[in-house]
């Protein structure tokens, strides 16, 4: 991070007292300065976010562009919010703090966790890839089941699995918007969204995911008229 000085312009220390005096130090040691370059990488995930969000819903960007943008700034700020969870415990804390009015990206990176276009995707899909969406929706939930059976608990072990999982579970033509288990999935995927990547569920909350993710795989296959 770049600071300014009055004599040089830029200075990579601190700011100069003026007439010629000592710098005054914005940081103490190379710890401290990689903080806070961290709020600001934080900072701009945000704010773009927010305009990512606003482009979208103007139309402004197309749904295939958007998603893997999305997609990639949520992953930029989960793995920056682990790092920054001992400097940066509440973010909207620090949102407060840095006067950040980004409702958009609270939304997008707080509380739903996927891009827009996962969250209310509606499936129109030809037969072919209707097919295919249904294979990898069985394989994401044996996947997502297996891996809580492994006591595989970790936030970052389990929500990319229940992100795709809801992913494809979107991309099924046959399913109805209101589908129990994608409603379930989804939820799960916010509560997860509010947590560390490195917490990991309790045993009570492992089971009830377990028995989520089961009685929505049951009622998948029926939906599909097979009986697992």
């Amino acid at each position: 991070m770049a600071t300014y000085s009055s004599r040089a312009g830029l200075s990579g220390s601190g700011i100069s007292g003026g007439g010629g005096g000592s710098e005054i130090p914005l940081w103490q040691g190379e710890a401290e300065r990689e903080q806070y370059e961290s709020f600001a990488d934080l900072f701009a995930i945000i704010k773009t976010t927010e305009k990512l969000e606003k482009a979208y819903v103007r139309d402004l960007i197309s749904p295939a562009d958007y998603e893997p943008a999305c997609a990639r700034l949520i992953g930029q700020f989960r793995t920056l919010r682990t790092a920054l969870q001992g400097a940066v415990p509440d973010i909207e804390r620090f949102m407060t703090t840095y006067k950040m009015d980004c409702p958009a990206a609270k939304n997008r990176l707080l509380v739903a966790g996927v891009p827009a276009t996962v969250e209310h995707k509606s499936a129109t899909v030809e037969c072919g890839s209707a097919t295919v969406a249904v294979a990898e929706t069985v394989q994401h939930f044996i996947t997502a089941m297996d891996t809580v059976k492994l006591n595989m608990l970790a936030v970052d072990q389990v929500h990319p699995l229940l992100s795709l999982l809801l992913n494809s579970l979107c991309s099924v033509p046959s399913l109805p918007a209101e589908f129990e288990g994608r409603t379930k999935v989804r939820d799960w995927l916010v509560r997860l969204n509010g947590m560390s990547a490195s917490e990991e569920l309790s045993e009570e909350q492992a089971r009830q995911l377990s028995f989520d993710l089961e009685s929505s795989y049951s009622v998948f296959m029926q939906s599909l008229g097979i009986k697992n």
